[in-house]
């Protein structure tokens, strides 16, 4: 471990050990980068214990080694079966013991039997004011229905493709000109907000995905979505 590394240093204001949080991903890692960012403040509750990618050529990797964070490379192309892929995934992160783990671009649908066995434990953010435009495309899509307004969902990840409950969602105008890649560069601005403040609520133990499947914040049943609205 690099004695200068701010994960490895942290003071933790309540002297309890900070969360480990494990990130999944699949390519150039921004919003991994705002995890380590808001990872390295002196108050941080969580630490990124390691970065795992399915592709040996994300540059997501890169930023984890400038910041002294393990990385691991487990290429979907030498399994045979998602079932395969997702067991030796879970050996990984069961080694590196996280609290969480929160999916930053990873490019990879989940099988049901990997979530339940990280229920509550697993996070994903999606482009698109969710349950609204699930899957890909979403910018493109936003703009061929005329939408006046766009965004970024955290939620919690069930067997459901990008189907589990909603935590945190950012909202952002639809311009007149815009073309997808302007939108796209909007919304990510404002996941990179929003994706270490449901990490944090998490690690403070503030957020917690019930039994019954219900999301609860300090607390209190999260029956909608907590809003950060961009687009007034």
């Amino acid at each position: 471990m690099n004695e200068n590394n701010p994960n490895t240093a942290k003071d933790v204001v309540d002297g309890s050990p900070p969360l480990r949080l494990a990130v999944l991903i699949s390519g150039s890692g921004s919003n991994l980068q705002a995890l380590i960012d808001a990872s390295q403040q002196a108050d941080s509750p969580y630490e990124i214990a390691v970065v795992i990618s399915n592709r040996a050529d994300a540059f997501g990797l890169e930023r984890a080694q400038r910041a002294g964070i393990a990385t691991q490379v487990l290429s979907h192309r030498d399994f045979d079966s998602r079932t395969a892929y997702d067991t030796a995934l879970a050996e990984l992160l069961r080694a590196a013991a996280p609290g969480l783990i929160a999916l930053a671009g990873f490019m990879r649908i989940l099988t049901p039997g990997f979530v339940e066995q990280w229920q509550g434990r697993l996070l994903n953010i999606h482009p698109s004011l969710l349950p609204s435009y699930r899957g890909l495309h979403t910018h493109q899509r936003v703009l061929e229905a005329g939408d006046p307004v766009h965004g970024a969902t955290v939620h919690f990840v069930t067997a459901e493709l990008d189907g589990g409950p909603a935590i945190v969602q950012a909202r952002v105008p639809v311009l007149a000109d815009d073309e997808p890649d302007q939108l796209a560069a909007r919304v990510l601005e404002q996941e990179h907000r929003i994706y270490p403040l449901a990490v944090r609520w998490f690690a403070e133990d503030r957020l917690v995905l019930s039994s019954d499947g219900r999301t609860q914040l300090d607390g209190e049943p999260l029956d909608s979505p907590v809003i950060i609205d961009t687009a007034r």
